[in-house]
């Protein structure tokens, strides 16, 4: 990772659970030399060795948040270090909403990393205040309460100046039940709750759209053949219209009642259309699980 160019540091910071090791990987993949948990204190040897000599860096990618003790008095001081001896430095800051923060933590089954191993909800909340009393100078916020793995990279990639037209739009398409609410990331939501639902069909309420027989009584009939005539042609002419928009990605999300039946049935169909456009398709069922 010897190169001769003009140094380029990318700082990733933010609260605890929110992205930044995800990423610190886009940019390991976009070729920087990455490192994570880096203590304030390590800061002017690491810049000393990657500028000089015959271990310059020009690409460097760091985290560093409130897992060093140092971090929130030292920072500013950091910021000011790096500039000094690399140029310019691009700062991410990654948040998300503390109920996302909660649930991360509780899959994750991981602890906080607060020193005083206080209850998680203070925690988040002691954290972000520290972060506001620094008054971070940063250029890039993103909140990744919403956003899944590939949408951060697209974002990553994006304010590194590569262009999202040049690969395939991320499309997710997702069933939801409407009593479930909608999914606050969707951007196009269809309804099609106007179909016939095998819930009233005692043979096939424990199915799910998964199912053939489930998926052929809800649309078989001549609704669900005029519902996909006019959906296929729409989604054609949309997402292409939505990626030279900017649009680094795209939520579609199909909803009935209680998201086990037709809205299941009806993605899983559009999955196979849609798979036909060129696009990073990701599928998923919401509430398929729940009663």
């Amino acid at each position: 990772m010897v190169e001769a160019t003009t140094p380029q540091t990318i700082l990733i910071t933010g609260l605890a659970g929110s992205g930044k090791s995800t990423a610190l990987n886009v940019f390991e993949d976009m070729g920087y030399y990455c490192i994570d948990n880096l203590p304030c204190f390590l800061i002017e040897d690491l810049v000393n060795k990657t500028t000089s000599g015959s271990k310059k860096i020009a690409k460097l990618a760091l985290v560093m948040d409130g897992r060093d003790s140092s971090f929130f008095s030292s920072f500013k001081n950091t910021i000011t270090l790096l500039e000094k001896m690399r140029g310019t430095v691009t700062t991410f800051f990654l948040t998300a909403d503390d109920a996302v923060l909660t649930r991360r933590f509780s899959q994750m089954r991981r602890n906080h990393p607060t020193p005083d191993n206080m209850p998680l909800a203070q925690a988040i909340a002691n954290e972000r205040r520290r972060f506001a009393a620094i008054q971070l100078d940063q250029q890039h916020t993103i909140d990744t309460s919403n956003t899944t793995p590939t949408i951060l990279r697209n974002i990553l990639q994006k304010s590194c100046g590569i262009s999202s037209c040049d690969q395939p739009l991320p499309v997710t398409l997702t069933s939801f039940g409407f009593k479930h609410g909608v999914p606050p990331e969707a951007d196009l939501v269809f309804d099609v709750r106007f179909l016939p639902n095998p819930y009233f069909e005692t043979k096939l309420r424990g199915r799910t759209g998964k199912d053939p027989e489930v998926a052929e009584f809800a649309l078989a009939g001549q609704a669900g053949q005029d519902f996909f005539s006019h959906l296929q042609p729409l989604l054609a002419f949309l997402i292409p219209q939505y990626q030279q928009g900017g649009k680094i990605s795209l939520t579609i999300a199909i909803g009935c009642t209680g998201g086990k039946h037709r809205s299941v049935a009806v993605t899983e169909q559009l999955s196979g259309v849609i798979a036909e456009f060129k696009v990073d398709l990701h599928v998923s069922h919401r509430d398929i699980g729940k009663e």
